[in-house]
This record gives C-alpha cells, sequence and structure tokens, in this order.
C-alpha cells in the first residue's frame, strides 16, 4: 500500500515546522522565531499506529509579491496537489490574520480533506475563540507542538479522513517506475519499451517535469511504466519547479510495485544515485538497477565484471537487486527488463511455509550460535512469515534486544540461500515471549 501524504500548510511562525519535528520524531526542519525560515519543502516517513505516511513541511504563505513569496507558493501548490489530507495551523495565541484567511480560502478550493489545528495551547479548557469557525473549516483541533500535547488526538482525526484500502487505479497492472538523476535515460528507456515516442527525450536535463504514467501490454500482462523527473543535488536545483519534482519521484516510487534505479554507464557513481537507492530501499520496494547507455563505452574483457563491482561497493545495501547492462539507443538487452520485472514481482510477493522458514531458521542457528546480549543467551522460538511485499517476518525471542544487526543479516543470508528473494529487501521484526 502506498504511504499517504500529508502536507502541513500556514502562515509564518505559527509553528509548522516545530509540529513537523514532532509528528516524525526528528528534528529535520529548522525552527526559529523569525517567520519564513522554511522556504524548500521538507519531506519524511512517519508512522502512527502502523499506518505509513510521507510528511510534508512547507513555507509560510502571506500576501507578499516578491520573488521569495512566490517560490514559496508554487512549492506550496505542488505540496497540496500531492497531498491526500492536509494539515492548517494557525498561532492560538493570537488573533487570526489576513493570511490566514488567505491559506483557508486556498484549501478551501482544493476540495481535500483538512485538519484545522490551534496550536501553542497551554491550558486545553479554554474557550475556542469564535473568530477561528470564520474560516469555514472542520472543528479545529487543539495542540502544543513544542510540548507534544494532543499530538495522537491530531493523527487520529488526520487518518480518519484518510480511507484504508489498497489503491483502487490500475490494480491489475504492474507499477513499474524509472528513477535516476537527470539525463541518465529514463525518457529514451520507457519510449524504447513502448516502442514509440510518448515521453519527451531531450539531451537537455530536468526535460521531464511530472511523473508520467504509460500502459504497456505484453502477453496479455499489464505494465504501467512511470517516468519520473531526474533527482538531483538540492544545490543544483534553480527553478521553484525542480523541488517538487524531487517529491513527485518520491511519490511515485511509494505508489510502485517494482522500482528501476536507472545509471549512466559513461558516468561515476554519485552520492546522489545513494540517495535515490536510499530512497528504494527505504520503501520497500522491489527493485532492479539498469546501466544505460552501455554501448556508448569502451569495451575490454572484463567491463561489466568492473562496474558491477563499483556499483556494488558503492551501493551496498542494494546488493539483492540484480544489474542489467542496457542501451536505449541501440537496443541492447532491453528485452531483458520486462522479465527481469516479473522475476523481481514474484520475489517480491512471494511467501514461505512456516514448516520450512523454521527448519532453516533452527539449521541456521545450529551452525552459528547468537551472540549473548548481557550476559544473557538470545534464542529464536518461533519464525513466521508475516506479510510480502516486501517479505516481512516475525521472530518470537526471549530478548527484544538480542537480535544484533550482524546477527539479523546471517540469518538474513541464509534465508536467500534457499529462496533468493531476488531484488526485493526483507524486513525483520521480533515479538518476545518469556519461558
Amino acid at each position: 500500500m502506498a504511504r499517504s501524504i500529508i502536507a502541513i500548510v500556514g502562515r509564518p511562525n505559527v509553528g509548522k515546522s516545530t509540529l513537523f519535528n514532532r509528528i516524525v520524531r526528528q528534528r529535520l526542519a529548522i525552527v526559529e522565531d523569525t517567520p519564513g525560515v522554511t522556504r524548500d519543502r521538507i519531506y519524511a516517513n512517519g508512522e502512527w499506529l502502523n499506518r505509513q505516511f510521507l510528511l510534508i513541511d512547507t513555507g509560510g504563505i502571506t500576501d507578499a509579491r516578491d520573488e521569495i513569496q512566490t517560490q514559496i507558493r508554487n512549492q506550496v501548490d505542488v505540496a497540496l496537489e500531492e497531498a491526500d489530507v492536509i494539515i492548517m495551523v494557525v498561532d492560538g495565541r493570537e488573533s487570526l490574520t489576513a493570511s490566514d484567511h488567505q491559506v483557508a480560502h486556498l484549501l478551501r478550493k482544493t476540495n481535500k480533506p483538512v485538519v484545522l489545528v490551534i496550536n501553542k495551547i497551554d491550558n486545553f479548557n479554554e474557550l475556542i475563540d469564535p473568530e477561528v469557525y470564520s474560516l469555514g473549516l472542520d472543528e479545529p483541533v487543539l495542540v502544543s507542538a513544542e510540548h507534544g500535547k494532543n499530538i495522537g488526538d491530531l493523527l487520529d482525526m488526520v487518518f480518519s479522513k484518510i480511507p484504508q484500502g489498497e489503491d483502487d487505479d490500475d490494480f491489475d497492472s504492474t507499477r513499474v517506475t524509472f528513477v535516476g538523476r537527470p539525463n541518465v535515460g529514463k525518457s529514451s528507456l520507457v519510449n524504447a519499451l513502448l516502442g514509440v515516442e510518448r515521453v519527451i527525450v531531450s539531451d537537455q536535463p530536468g526535460t521531464t517535469r511530472d511523473a508520467i504514467d504509460t500502459p504497456l501490454t505484453i502477453d496479455d500482462k499489464r505494465y504501467l511504466l512511470v517516468d519520473t523527473a531526474g533527482i538531483r543535488r538540492k544545490s543544483k536545483v534553480e527553478a521553484a519547479v525542480e523541488y517538487y519534482s524531487v517529491l513527485r519521484a518520491v511519490r511515485a516510487v511509494e505508489r510502485s510495485d517494482v522500482v528501476i534505479l536507472v545509471l549512466n554507464a559513461e558516468e561515476e557513481i554519485a552520492e546522489q544515485d545513494l540517495k535515490i537507492a536510499g530512497i528504494i530501499h527505504d520503501a520497500g520496494k522491489a527493485c532492479f538497477i539498469l546501466v544505460n547507455k552501455w554501448d556508448a563505452v569502451a569495451k575490454e574483457s572484463n567491463s561489466t565484471e568492473v562496474f558491477t563491482e563499483k556499483i556494488r561497493s558503492a551501493i551496498a545495501f542494494l546488493d539483492y537487486a540484480p544489474i542489467i547492462f542496457v542501451s536505449a539507443k541501440s537496443g541492447q538487452r532491453l528485452g531483458k527488463i520486462i522479465p527481469a520485472v516479473d522475476q523481481v514481482m514474484e520475489s517480491y510477493a512471494f511467501r514461505i511455509p512456516t514448516n520450512r522458514l523454521n527448519r532453516i531458521i533452527s539449521e541456521a542457528i545450529a551452525l552459528h550460535n547468537p551472540p549473548t546480549h548481557k550476559g544473557r543467551m538470545f534464542k529464536v522460538y518461533f519464525t513466521n512469515q508475516v506479510g510480502v511485499k516486501p517479505p516481512k517476518f516475525l521472530f518470537t525471542v526471549n530478548d527484544a534486544e538480542g537480535l544484533h544487526f550482524s546477527y539479523q543479516r546471517y540469518l538474513e543470508n541464509k534465508i536467500r540461500e534457499y529462496f533468493a528473494f531476488t531484488g526485493t529487501p526483507l524486513k525483520f521484526d521480533v515479538t518476545v515471549k518469556h519461558k
């Protein structure tokens, strides 16, 4: 299931960034008393009652008409377009301003669910200022973001406005998303697979601004190919629209079944490639790596092995992802892409029978005993697979902290010896049972 997207909006200095940090439980947004500190969109993953979401912090909206406010408004507009539900924040210590009414008017036009939040409340027994109802929004939620008060009630209200369930669009299609830095050839690859130029192709980086969905049917199997804007380093982003091409790419990854990381064979692996790979891994998606423009590289007898080793060394956490060398221009090995999609999708949805899984884990423990934790022997009583897409395993143990990362990695490798789970991450969790 794709993560819901929640956007926080409001005029400057009402506590949006403080609320953002409180909800995601990290200090990611810059918090200062100076209005207008948050200009660019900031987003982070969050979880509430086992529901995953993506939270967006936005810059403060005012009636100013300068260049900075224009960029903020552009970014807020795209955040609102992508959001499933919107949190509007007002300052409970001050009277409403013209900017508050401007924000409320903007939100009413979106026709999206809005939760009104009155922030900076110290006494929750105080009566709500009747002026708040002039905003034309639903009953407000009172919070203190600084002190973490009523945040749970706020999130309950937010998720009451987001229906649970799978996306109902193209439910019988496999969503395949191409991501990568600008100008690595994502659009060319999509066009080559489609056999017709449906996506604009240019040597100019940044040609694709939005995520573009195009259907493809092969042997009665339906796919939805999604071409995304190139994710570039923040220091290289100049136009306001580029900030949100990143958000749209992240959104596309979240809604995908299979994600294809596209690298440029003519260039060294860059830090931004690692960040994009991290987005894929953190989202828990089936994936593989395409090295495009392979026809343009001067070959030696071991060129493929050398480049593969570079990828494995640089992006070690994506070691489960197959690597395919292709050329969208010449058509080299393009026939391997759809079979690779099918293969990783099969692994993504694969489930191990419980008795077989427990035999594998028992044998692994017999070969290599887990380390002790605080002088106590760590024990695994039972293991079962509790989910797919990605495969998730629950270990019933005697000590929740005893499953050390290195031993977890060992058990993962043992599972992969029997079932490769090609192109999919494995998720581990523990529950404690005392004997």
